[in-house]
């Protein structure tokens, strides 16, 4: 067990957290208080929710916990494919990896925008995957995760869609000059 990401998620992994009810209640409500939207489907059973966000929602979710260096501590099938890792190597990455160097300053910007505003949506940037291949978030929605006693337990996203950049892109170019220019800002 992971002792680093505290109490209340090491009684969470008595039961694997890709299917686990409470840990789901902590994204759904989180992403209901923050968003206004549901998370899944309006007439999904409950018991059912926690299954078919891991296995079958059409769009990534990703979680980290709440470490100075944060580290996934959930994704589902969909962001397993698209970041190209399995969920024990998924769940020992730290989030930051998620991004290229000179990505990673505009990265924790927005985290930490994230984290004074409750959410944002309409997210787009550039990730990699685990074997470095570049591709473009569009349209994600980062939120806190905050459970009903008012505890911070980390931050998720949900990513509805990707593209993959291609070299010689315009969208490498454009990023590219995009994420040089945060680094020299923020480094």
């Amino acid at each position: 067990m992971r002792t680093r990401i505290g109490f209340f998620l090491q009684e969470l992994f008595l039961m694997p957290l890709s299917t686990n009810t409470t840990f789901f209640s902590l994204l759904a409500d989180s992403y209901r208080r923050r968003v206004g939207k549901s998370l899944v489907p309006y007439r999904m059973r409950a018991s059912r929710c926690a299954d078919w966000l891991y296995a079958a929602a059409p769009y990534a979710v990703l979680a980290h916990d709440t470490s100075p260096d944060p580290v996934f501590m959930y994704g589902n099938k969909r962001a397993q494919a698209i970041f190209g890792y399995d969920w024990d190597e998924l769940t020992e990455l730290p989030s930051r990896l998620s991004a290229e160097p000179a990505g990673r300053a505009e990265r924790q910007v927005l985290l930490d925008k994230v984290k004074r505003e409750g959410f944002i949506s309409g997210y787009r940037g550039v990730r990699i995957t685990k074997t470095g291949e570049r591709f473009l978030v569009h349209n994600a929605t980062i939120w806190e995760l905050v459970d009903l006693a008012g505890n911070y337990r980390g931050q998720a996203v949900l990513i509805p869609r990707v593209l993959p950049i291609r070299k010689g892109s315009i969208f490498e170019e454009g990023f590219r000059s995009k994420a040089a220019g945060a680094a020299q800002r923020h480094g």
